[in-house]
């Protein structure tokens, strides 16, 4: 956690006469903005039985040349590490990382021209604005026989497609699903999201928090990043009682 104390001092009084508003100097806790980057190291990847079929077919050395069309969709909910895997893959095989939201049919050409690449990556690939960008980025990557990997929250067959060349093509994609996370991959992931942001949690608290959070990866993920700013703007230690205000605003949240 990153924290700046701003010390109002004497330098910073009213001249004239003019008393003070505080006597003595307060240091005020400023939580700033810095941005969070995750670690997306193959060695920070947590291993479970949920996502062994997604491990086999995206992490093998072998498992792109095996995937039908060349192409291959991940799909599952919020928080499993799809994004995680995704850029596991990328890492290996040198390839471009495309935002499915962002996704432009011109630049994804300028990109196959320029780029010499053999493997390419859409991450929420079922955000893509305009379905013929997505269609033509799929017959880009078959054309130049560049494998195709793609992370969306759903399998392709259920993406609201209306083309119905884009729709073929969806079909014929295989996918893998992230299942939802178990007990002892969850526990996992909060100690893993926790120490990414160096936060210390006392192991009664941590204790705690697992048995009343939602059973999700993305719960978890929201949780720590919550317990992060509460703990920033506190300027104290993570307490019982921070971690059950935290826990009692996800939870509305939610609802």
């Amino acid at each position: 956690m990153t924290r700046i104390d701003d010390t109002k001092n004497a330098l910073n009084a009213p001249s004239g006469g003019q008393k003070r508003q505080n006597e003595s100097s307060e240091a005020e806790q400023i939580a700033l903005p810095f941005a969070h980057r995750p670690r997306f190291g193959r060695s920070d990847f947590v291993a479970a039985p949920s996502n062994a079929a997604a491990r086999a077919w995206v992490l093998d050395a072998e498992a792109a040349a095996r995937w039908p069309e060349g192409r291959m969709a991940l799909w599952g909910e919020s928080g499993t590490g799809k994004t995680h895997l995704l850029s596991i893959w990328a890492g290996r095989y040198g390839a471009p990382i495309m935002e499915g939201s962002r996704l432009n049919t011109h630049e994804a050409a300028m990109l196959f021209e320029d780029g010499g690449f053999r493997a390419a990556a859409l991450d929420n690939a079922d955000k893509v604005p305009n379905e013929r960008d997505l269609l033509h980025l799929i017959n880009l990557a078959r054309e130049r026989r560049v494998a195709l990997l793609m992370v969306a929250r759903r399998p392709p067959a259920r993406w609201p497609v209306v083309l119905p060349d884009l729709a073929s093509r969806l079909r014929a994609t295989a996918s893998v699903p992230v299942g939802p996370a178990e007990e002892g991959l969850l526990h996992r992931l909060l100690l893993r999201l926790l120490a990414e942001r160096q936060i210390v949690v006392g192991a009664q608290v941590t204790e705690w928090l697992l048995r009343r959070l939602p059973r999700r990866a993305s719960a978890m993920r929201d949780c720590v990043a919550m317990l992060d700013q509460a703990a920033l703007e506190s300027g104290g230690p993570i307490t019982r009682a921070l971690a059950a205000n935290v826990l009692e605003s996800l939870l509305t949240r939610e609802e």
